[in-house]
């Protein structure tokens, strides 16, 4: 009970504060990650009043939460990703995508190498290793909630999107070359089966387990004729292709595994395109997530580790400055060279700053490391908290500079005009 009103709490809080912070324009993303750091464990939670916030743990007993959530948010992204959009922008958001998670991997990398030259007890190789392959994520939550809160349209945010679901592919072949080198370092023997089989495995199961699933939920829909149910079964389907991609076969030297938010961003792929009635439940199930995305958030922000030590800081910034500058021109240059508008390369690498639930997943599996691993955590926590806070502010600013994002009071009025005339309109008939 305790941790149900703690929840109801949190959430509350989160809706509240986006009202408060209304006067400085702030995306409401942030506004919940911030109610999140309020009532976590290092604020009202160590209070120890129950209900009040959450207590050490209590978000990891949350976790069917955000794992649903995370599923949910794959597949209104695998939804953007239209055969008739990916004619136009494919092979760009391809290129740009990969070219864009490789450099700030190896920004990250060359800085923290530089790092430990200096300071050699501060971190090792094998932990700039890995912090340079985690440097490739981005978070997809984050920038959807921005792209639908401001209802930005345009070329720079149908790209982003492509490149931000690209992006979860790269790292994650990234992110299992650099964790197997740093293994082997340690272990003293490498496995190249392991390090090169296993990232191409995961990837190439979690797109054939979506587009299962994609082509299943399509046939079911059409047992059924009431809108309701649909989006009722839509839902089911993401909820239970979450479930599966939770499924790992060990094997001698490598492992089948999957990436649930590859599984479902391709279940979304395969559904908008070959199901006509694709955007109208996506429209209904936009409608039943957003709750869920609110809770998501508000734990996210609970989850965030707002203590660190001073090596923790200091590395942590060197991450962020290195990972942030990568992203930037890494964007900046490969979208030049394919020619995109001036509003796509001076804007995309802002919109790509973001970082949160793959980075954590990440962080997750270098635990294995040991004790090594758990500096690495730290400064993933440390910079998703600072990426999250500013985040979402920076990339609605971009989407605002490429001119994709509608003044609010502008937007009001249209739509006030829209309603008096179509009014006006039905009292003349």
């Amino acid at each position: 009970m305790a941790i149900l009103l703690s929840m109801s709490v949190a959430a509350l809080a989160g809706l509240f504060l986006t009202r408060l912070l209304r006067p400085l324009r702030l995306p409401d993303v942030t506004a919940y990650i911030i109610a999140g750091i309020l009532v976590g464990p290092y604020c009202l939670g160590s209070l120890g009043v129950p209900g009040l916030g959450f207590a050490p743990g209590d978000t990891e007993k949350l976790s069917l939460i955000c794992d649903v959530a995370l599923g949910f948010i794959a597949f209104s992204i695998g939804n953007e990703m239209r055969v008739s959009q990916l004619r136009h922008t494919g092979k760009q958001a391809t290129f740009i995508g990969i070219v864009q998670a490789l450099v700030a991997a190896a920004l990250v990398d060359v800085a923290l190498l530089a790092l430990h030259h200096w300071f050699p007890n501060l971190l090792s190789v094998q932990q700039a290793i890995v912090l340079g392959s985690i440097a490739t994520a981005t978070a997809p939550a984050a920038t959807l909630m921005v792209v639908r809160q401001y209802k930005a349209k345009g070329p720079l945010t149908n790209l982003l999107l492509l490149v931000v679901a690209l992006d979860d592919a790269v790292g994650l072949i990234v992110f299992a070359a650099s964790f197997g080198i740093a293994k082997s370092m340690l272990s003293g023997s490498a496995d190249l089966a392991a390090i090169l089989l296993n990232p191409l495995i995961e990837i190439t199961a979690s797109l054939a387990l979506g587009a299962l699933m994609g082509g299943v939920l399509t046939l079911a829909e059409k047992a059924f004729h009431s809108n309701t149910n649909r989006m009722s079964l839509s839902i089911i389907f993401v909820l239970v292709t979450v479930a599966l991609s939770k499924l790992e076969i060990p094997l001698d030297a490598v492992r089948i595994a999957f990436s649930p938010l590859l599984v479902c961003m391709m279940l979304g792929t395969v559904f908008c395109n070959i199901c006509v009635l694709s955007s109208d439940l996506m429209e209904r199930t936009d409608r039943w997530t957003a709750p869920l995305f609110t809770l998501f958030f508000v734990i996210s922000g609970a989850e965030l580790n707002v203590t660190a030590s001073g090596g923790v800081l200091l590395v942590g910034a060197v991450y962020i400055v290195a990972r942030s500058l990568g992203k930037y021109f890494g964007a900046y240059s490969s979208a030049r060279l394919m020619k995109a508008s001036p509003g796509i390369y001076m804007n995309l690498g802002i919109t790509l700053l973001p970082q949160a639930g793959v980075a954590l997943g990440m962080c997750r599996t270098a635990m294995a490391l040991g004790a090594q691993g758990e500096l690495i955590r730290d400064v993933v926590l440390f910079s998703v908290l600072v990426y999250e806070l500013v985040g979402p502010p920076l990339t609605k600013r971009a989407l605002c500079a490429a001119g994709e994002i509608i003044p609010q009071s502008e937007a009001v009025k249209n739509r006030r005009k829209a309603k008096l005339e179509a009014a006006k309109r039905e009292r003349e008939m």
